[in-house]
């Protein structure tokens, strides 16, 4: 039996990744897959994804979730921010351990791209990622919050000190290379901890996690929910039972994707025709 990656939907409605490039601080061109909606009237709003890793590579292979959303009227944008792979060693270095910010100021350079297209409502603009990229989009919304409209965790990192000491002992040592290390980083790795800045994140933040996850514990979830609630933040946790990193089962990801479409509707006030 042969099992189709678009899961059989008409491929005729789907769009192609347009390759574009923006300057950051550096005057650096950040590389980035714009997925445009098909019918567009007036500016659209857009989500912004960032891939994990950090050393990984957004390519415009088949996006399901990214699919979806441009189906609803949204733009999708997918950066690969420094520290990714495929621009050579010093690229994807460029993030390492006292330089983590640098690539969330390349994510916030992405919202301001964004803001000067007339095609993009800059108003309505969201942030979402998994894993590593769960991270980017907290600290998206806690460094630079006046450019994000909503944000959608996905098993991200809240404290980097907490996930390093409860990740799974088999990860620390290759993580610790990358972050830095709890022995001689620790004043570092708290202050490009969002955690420590839930004050400044006023956006409505969709929380996404599985309970058995054996790289980012639940309780970075957890412990994030918690100080957002105690501030009356509007924030919503989606937890699986039977997931680990990542939401691997299709029940399960019929569950989040809907969710996600939901909370990024509402946020964004989107009707769930795509229409405003």
């Amino acid at each position: 039996m042969t099992h189709m990656t678009h899961g059989g939907l008409p491929t005729e409605s789907f769009v192609e990744a347009e390759l574009v490039r923006y300057p950051t601080f550096d005057d650096r061109q950040i590389p980035a897959w714009l997925y445009r909606p098909r019918e567009a009237s007036g500016p659209v709003p857009v989500v912004v994804t960032v891939h994990g890793g950090p050393e990984w590579q957004a390519r415009p292979w088949f996006d399901f979730l990214a699919q979806y959303l441009v189906n609803r009227g949204y733009a999708v944008l997918v950066p690969n921010v420094r520290g990714s792979t495929g621009y050579g060693n010093v690229y994807s270095h460029l993030d390492d351990v006292d330089k983590r910010l640098d690539s969330v100021a390349d994510l916030a350079h992405a919202g301001l791209w964004l803001r000067s297209q007339a095609e993009f409502d800059g108003q309505r603009i969201a942030v979402q990622g998994g894993s590593y990229g769960g991270y980017m989009v907290l600290a998206a919304l806690a460094f630079h919050p006046e450019l994000w409209a909503a944000g959608v965790d996905i098993v991200g990192i809240a404290n980097f000190v907490t996930f390093l000491e409860n990740t799974s002992d088999y990860r620390r040592q290759h993580r610790e290379s990358e972050y830095g290390r709890l022995a001689a980083d620790r004043e570092l790795l708290e202050r490009v901890s969002p955690i420590h800045y839930v004050e400044r994140m006023t956006a409505p933040l969709l929380v996404i996690h599985g309970a058995n996850d054996p790289r980012v514990p639940l309780s970075e979830a957890e412990q994030l929910v918690a100080r957002l609630e105690a501030l009356g933040r509007t924030v919503e946790l989606l937890v699986f039972d039977d997931e680990g990193h990542g939401i691997k089962l299709l029940k399960n990801k019929r569950v989040a994707y809907a969710a996600v479409a939901r909370f990024l509707d509402e946020a964004l006030r989107i009707k769930g025709d795509g229409e405003r």
